[in-house]
């Protein structure tokens, strides 16, 4: 009994969305699995990532990389150079500048190292068919419908015609969230988009160390520019050389050009974190008739915010303990829920308008129609009011299915009258 209590957290890990192959054996194993965080761990380490050749095929593309690098020692050098030196060497401004100089390499650091791992880490693919068979997609055989058993992974998007999606390239299922990349030649997934500055895809896996780029840079450019702003003004005195005053004011301009254009793009993409979007999904939503506020993958404020930070508010802004989960599936309990709220309130809202159909529609029936003798219009007796509702399941089936007689006061009824009464005269 104390063996299989212990078993018993691994196979209700199995029971919700852990059935693939690759699971199977990892939760076949002879060691007890008491978190679902080690059977993710076991997961990625048996899924292996794209070899550096496949992933950098076109070494001219790091020029951008090579780039950025430069702008970034400029500037720090620079700022060290022309503005932390000078103040550490006088008494007056030391204290302030020790300070200065231990903020600005703390956030310098994690901004390279953010920015390395954003280059270095892959965003993840979908899994070889020797990893997991499942996604495998055969040219010609029937397409799989979409599963909603929660013993396996579950799938939101589809194709028009309600079939899985699949890629024409790479001839694999996919996953939802997932996108094929023509500059990595691979599918990724959770792609927010391909960063030539970067030479990678912005995906499920580097999505943090990515965004805690941005937010390290705009941190770093403010910084620069709010404290360097009495070095340059010094700078522009006569007695000043020129090359002090000229690298003051490039470091000043370049650290404010940038600064304004790193802090719109993070802003970017703290509101699409708190909306669970990824830059190509407001893409697709800007097409379509409607706001960006509707996301099938929304996990509230604090769910959507783990679901890119990872579950420890604590190490939110350091580069470790990314996102749970292997980026196949978003449907989680949260979604489920938000899915199922849904679905009730668009229940009632429809049993709603039924109980108002009924109330209008009903006395209306037992109504008897006068029989005019006027002109009329050959209508049915319905009034103008049921026009408008006649397009909804309750009022049409509340519609007669029989055409009454002609009124007399119509057209065609007034003249085969008049006929009969012609005939009958002697």
């Amino acid at each position: 009994e104390a063996a299989l209590s212990n078993v018993e957290p691994v196979l209700r890990l199995g029971s919700h969305g852990h059935s693939d192959p690759v699971a199977n054996q990892i939760l076949a194993q002879p060691v007890l699995l008491e978190s679902e965080a080690q059977v993710m761990q076991l997961l990625d380490d048996k899924i292996s990532s794209p070899s550096y050749e496949e992933r950098f095929p076109e070494k001219i593309k790091f020029l951008p990389v090579v780039f950025i690098v430069a702008i970034i020692f400029s500037l720090y050098w620079i700022y060290v150079r022309c503005h932390l030196e000078p103040h550490l060497s006088d008494p007056d401004t030391a204290e302030s500048a020790w300070i200065q100089a231990i903020l600005f390499h703390v956030v310098t650091a994690m901004l390279l190292l953010c920015y390395t791992l954003s280059v270095m880490v892959h965003p993840g693919t979908i899994p070889n068919k020797d990893e997991d068979p499942s996604w495998e997609y055969l040219p010609g055989e029937a397409a799989q419908p979409i599963l909603t058993d929660a013993s396996v992974v579950q799938i939101q998007e589809s194709k028009k015609c309600g079939d899985r999606r699949h890629c024409k390239w790479c001839n694999k299922y996919k996953p939802d969230r997932t996108h094929h990349c023509r500059t990595c030649r691979m599918c990724i997934l959770k792609m927010d988009h391909h960063c030539p500055w970067i030479y990678n895809c912005v995906g499920f896996r580097n999505y943090k160390y990515f965004f805690l780029l941005l937010f390290c840079t705009t941190i770093d450019c403010h910084f620069i520019v709010w404290t360097m702003a009495s070095s340059v003004r010094a700078g522009t005195a006569p007695s000043t050389p020129f090359m002090t005053m000229f690298l003051l004011l490039f470091g000043e301009t370049l650290a404010a050009f940038l600064g304004v254009l790193v802090t719109l793009f993070f802003s970017f993409h703290i509101y699409l974190m708190f909306k669970a979007m990824t830059t190509i999904e407001f893409c697709e939503k800007s097409q379509r008739r409607g706001g960006f506020d509707a996301s099938t993958y929304d996990r509230g404020l604090v769910g959507n915010i783990k679901a890119v930070m990872g579950e420890n508010p604590l190490l939110w802004l350091l580069p470790v303990a990314g996102p749970t989960g292997r980026g196949l599936s978003f449907v989680t309990e949260e979604t489920r829920l938000s899915k199922d709220m849904e679905v009730g309130r668009g229940m009632r809202r429809r049993a709603h308008q039924k109980g108002e159909a009924q109330k209008n529609v009903a006395p209306k029936r037992r109504v008897e129609r006068p029989h005019m003798s006027g002109g009329g219009t050959g209508s049915t007796g319905h009034s103008e009011e049921d026009s408008y509702t006649s397009g909804s399941e309750e009022a049409s089936t509340l519609q007669p299915t029989e055409s009454p007689e002609p009124d007399v006061g119509s057209s065609s009824s007034r003249l085969a009258h008049g006929e009969a009464l012609d005939s009958k005269e002697p």
